[in-house]
């Protein structure tokens, strides 16, 4: 039978054109995205598609975005094999992160990829991620289990874990690395799978997706002259209940009794706060400087290597399952799928 692949098409610059009076790129529809991908029928695949109303800029996706794209998915899980979310690059890694959660129990391809320049485009990066992304999300092996069995980033020459990548560059086709986590395929003249990085689990159940995020979270950046009033006043918003605290090298922060105190004192607020490293490579070890071990003392969770987008987007998910404070700090400190290499919560 005949590989059945469902594409959601949520807007970026993959389907943009140019605006012939601004000459801004701008969102356009479906159609003319397939028709300027004819090699698409040479693959012999059945392709569906759902496609965003009106198509938006990856800059504006929002919760309810993510909510569309999981329901989209959940609701033809069934019906296809594999997923292709088309999607543009500035906001790709916090996607695949949201998805990655939201998606649970999952067993098949979601493969997010979108490109640099627009399909119309004589050097457009986006025909060959668009046609990797659909014979990935068709590969299976000799008794037809999905090769990939998660959510991942294809671009150019790699598919990275969704929630272990990061937008690196705004000019190369290679814009998304993942830094702590090997590729799971490198793409060439084959496409090459590292199945040793690929999640093994295959779940026999359906797919049970959650929906429901809460947004009331937020980050705070340390940097040399942060004082304690704007501290507190970022500490103090109203209504927010989750930080993720940006930290210097190994999860480092200022060790003054005014930073720790502040720390503190949002802590016991029932503000959950989670540690992670403004450093691309590597992750937080809490305990080997004196100033990453306050902030433990003080009640911040370790993210060890999570990414930026995957804390956010973790929290997010579980403060949407309804846990209280104490639970979503266990949790933050535990992989859920992938998206962290340890568990590092020798005190919380």
């Amino acid at each position: 039978m005949k590989p059945r692949i469902l594409i959601v098409y949520t807007g970026g610059t993959i389907g943009m054109i140019e605006d012939p009076e601004t000459k801004a790129l701008k969102p356009f529809d479906f159609t003319h995205l397939m028709e300027n991908v004819p090699k698409v029928k040479m693959l012999d695949y059945e392709i569906d598609n759902i496609q965003f109303n009106p198509p938006i800029d990856s800059s504006d996706m929002d919760v309810a975005h993510w909510q569309l794209i999981a329901r989209s998915i959940a609701d033809n899980y069934q019906n296809y094999d594999g997923f292709v979310v088309l999607h543009g690059t500035d906001t790709m890694a916090y996607t695949a992160s949201a998805l990655s959660f939201m998606l649970g129990n999952l067993s098949k391809p979601v493969i997010i990829t979108g490109s640099q320049l627009p399909i119309g485009e004589v050097r457009t990066d986006g025909e060959e991620n668009l046609i990797t992304a659909l014979q990935i999300a068709a590969d299976q092996d000799s008794n037809g289990v999905p090769t990939v069995r998660e959510v991942a980033i294809l671009f150019e020459n790699y598919l990275w874990r969704g929630n272990r990548s990061t937008k690196r560059s705004a000019d190369n086709f290679n814009a998304f690395k993942s830094n702590n986590y090997p590729e799971l395929a490198k793409i060439g003249l084959g496409i090459s799978f590292n199945y040793d990085a690929l999640a093994k689990t295959y779940h026999s159940q359906p797919i049970t997706p959650h929906y429901e995020l809460d947004s009331r979270v937020m980050s705070i950046d340390l940097f040399p002259g942060l004082n304690e009033s704007i501290l507190r006043y970022q500490l103090n918003t109203p209504g927010i209940r989750g930080i993720v605290l940006r930290t210097f090298g190994a999860g480092n922060g200022p060790t003054e009794d005014w930073f720790i105190d502040a720390i503190r004192d949002a802590v016991a607020r029932g503000v959950v706060i989670l540690n992670v490293t403004q450093c691309v490579n590597g992750g937080v070890h809490a305990s080997r400087y004196m100033g990453g071990d306050y902030l433990l003392s003080a009640g911040v969770v370790s993210g060890y290597d999570l990414t930026f987008e995957a804390a956010i987007t973790k929290m997010m998910y579980l403060f949407g399952l309804g846990l209280d404070t104490g639970e979503v700090r266990r949790r933050l400190a535990i992989p859920i799928c992938g998206e962290m290499s340890i568990t590092n919560q020798r005190r919380m």
